[in-house]
């Protein structure tokens, strides 16, 4: 089993809806290929040669705590310098990517509504920033 230095992780409040957790998850990711495209490992072929897309070069992990989790590791990301891709509650209502910055936009940093975030860093960085999160089920 290869062992990784690093370690992705999504964190979602642990009161979304089924729907809403898959929605977050995917959007949270989406910004940690953007911001680190060396994770991102070699395409895939099927064998009679399909070619797919590549994905992550190593596993994401999924979290979830209450909205006090969130805000405390958030604040814990922020305070180590990583840079992390939030998702907040105004989201769920906005239906395109400038409305969804004008709604991040319009909220202070100690008021956002976060339904989840995702951080990618040293291990031992990523697991201190989840501390009080549980691996969701």
């Amino acid at each position: 089993m290869t062992r990784f230095d690093t370690k992705i992780a999504v964190l979602l409040r642990d009161d979304l809806a089924s729907w809403q957790r898959l929605n977050v998850t995917a959007f949270l990711v989406s910004g940690i290929a953007h911001a680190t495209p060396e994770l991102i490992g070699k395409p895939y072929a099927d064998a009679d040669g399909t070619e797919y897309l590549p994905m992550f070069g190593q596993p994401v992990l999924v979290f979830s705590g209450t909205a006090e989790t969130l805000t405390t590791a958030h604040r814990r990301a922020l305070d180590r310098g990583l840079r992390i891709p939030i998702f907040t509650e105004e989201l769920f209502h906005t239906g395109n990517d400038a409305d969804n910055r004008a709604a991040v936009r319009a909220v202070p940093r100690e008021k956002l509504a976060l339904a989840g975030l995702a951080v990618h860093g040293p291990k031992n960085a990523v697991d201190k920033i989840l501390k009080g999160a549980e691996l969701h089920r």
